[in-house]
């Protein structure tokens, strides 16, 4: 497991590359929730917004008669949304995010936990309250928040060949990023994201592969085995399996990609080959587009 000072030292390194970009495009103020100062809205919040007209259906115990006394109209005493400043992460601590297929990439759970984090900073650094997803650790604001999730992240280990993410803890109305491969059942994802519609609550979900997960460059004989151990498959041809594992996988993207749509949420794929920065800017933008 990566130690949790190093895997923050390498998110910070990420993040540090990433506002002059986010400022350029003025992103990096609208991508969630900054703060007190973010995108205000009417909701149950706890600070004061703005005074409204009352509306046809609005209760006697919403208006505010103080306010409502000084005028011929009545008033309702509105507060600011806030249950949205509240960002959940749900990174696959699953054996199966264990593969990299080259020394010099990083593997999935690598990636995961360092794109995870950076998004974790840059969040904190706008005042927002992040947490991890079915780790019992809420969301919070402040930098301590940051080292928390760090030892969570760190401090994981593979429970099964393949996660699934959870949306009871996720508080209805927040916003949530969901960090893995998505090779397992995708059942419990497709529950997940729709237990989480049906509380409000959007995000996005980046898809972490490793290159040779995308090529299949396998030929003759060859043993495929799952990182847990449990799944094994011997063949004498894999050049054989090729186009039928390719339009499987294009297949799973594409459900993937069907379900992000009809839930609210949004859809990327990244490869450990790759540069972080893009889908770190990816997920901020898919942040801002989810209400």
């Amino acid at each position: 497991m990566s130690d949790p000072a190093a895997l923050r030292a390498r998110a910070e390194g990420l993040a540090a590359a990433l506002p002059p970009l986010l400022a350029d495009a003025e992103h990096l103020a609208q991508a969630v929730l900054l703060g007190e100062h973010g995108r205000r809205r009417a909701g149950t919040g706890d600070e004061f917004w703005q005074y409204r007209p009352a509306h046809a259906g609005d209760g006697a115990r919403r208006i505010d008669w103080r306010r409502s006394a000084r005028s011929d109209a009545h008033f309702v005493r509105e507060r600011e949304w806030q249950a949205a400043q509240s960002v959940l992460l749900w990174v696959d601590a699953s054996a199966s995010m264990g593969f990299s297929g080259a020394k010099s990439h990083p593997t999935k759970a690598e990636r995961a936990r360092v794109l995870a984090l950076a998004v974790a900073v840059l969040l904190t650094r706008g005042g927002e309250r992040v947490g991890l997803s079915g780790t019992g650790l809420p969301a919070r604001r402040g930098p301590l928040q940051l080292l928390r999730i760090a030892e969570a992240l760190g401090g994981a280990d593979p429970a099964a060949d393949y996660g699934a993410p959870e949306a009871r803890s996720m508080p209805p109305h927040s916003r949530a990023v969901f960090l893995s491969d998505f090779l397992g059942d995708p059942a419990p994802v497709e529950r997940a994201l729709t237990e989480a519609a049906d509380k409000g609550v959007k995000g996005a979900m980046l898809q972490i592969l490793d290159p040779v997960e995308e090529a299949f460059p396998f030929d003759g004989r060859t043993i495929f085995e799952s990182m847990g151990g449990s799944l094994r498959h011997e063949t004498l041809k894999a050049g054989d399996l090729r186009g039928r594992y390719l339009d499987r996988l294009a297949m799973r993207k594409a459900r993937l990609a069907d379900l992000a749509r009809a839930t609210g949420w949004h859809f990327s794929t990244h490869h450990t080959g790759e540069s972080a920065q893009g889908s770190l800017l990816w997920l901020f933008r898919a942040l801002e587009r989810v209400h």
